[in-house]
């Protein structure tokens, strides 16, 4: 399967989180140590917010934290939060999508099938589990 890249930010932004418990990260910071778009990242930060992942506060010491502990969030379930928006064919859109093969397919139950044993597994890893610190204190910037 491949992941949107908003999926790819907010699982990024979750493992720094997890990274550094209960210190307030800012999205700016996340955004240049993993170089993707500021602007892009806070639309992810939004929706992870949305979804209970995070908490932010304003100011000059505020940032983002989880908003539950690290090994009681799993990767399947941000996952599953961030790509609902995504189907991964056509007739696995809200609508059905407009496949010529909808009523007679055999493919679409194994694709749910596959698309689900990938979730369960992803369902056995926390963000604990890939928990990233950060760069270290004048160490290079991470590339992407």
């Amino acid at each position: 399967m491949r992941l949107a890249s908003f999926t790819d930010h907010g699982l990024r932004a979750l493992m720094r989180l997890a990274g550094a418990p209960g210190q307030a990260i800012s999205t700016g910071q996340i955004a240049r140590e993993f170089r993707i778009s500021h602007h892009h990242l806070a639309k992810v930060v939004r929706e992870l917010g949305r979804g209970g992942f995070v908490r932010s506060q304003r100011g000059r010491t505020g940032g983002l934290t989880l908003a539950r502990p690290a090994d009681e969030v799993t990767v399947g379930e941000v996952v599953r939060h961030l790509e609902e928006r995504h189907a991964i064919v056509e007739c696995f859109r809200a609508d059905g999508g407009t496949c010529m093969l909808k009523s007679t397919c055999r493919l679409k139950s194994r694709l749910a099938s596959a698309r689900e044993a990938f979730m369960t597994d992803l369902d056995r890893t926390t963000l604990a589990d890939c928990a990233w610190p950060g760069n270290p204190p004048g160490g290079p910037i991470l590339a992407a």
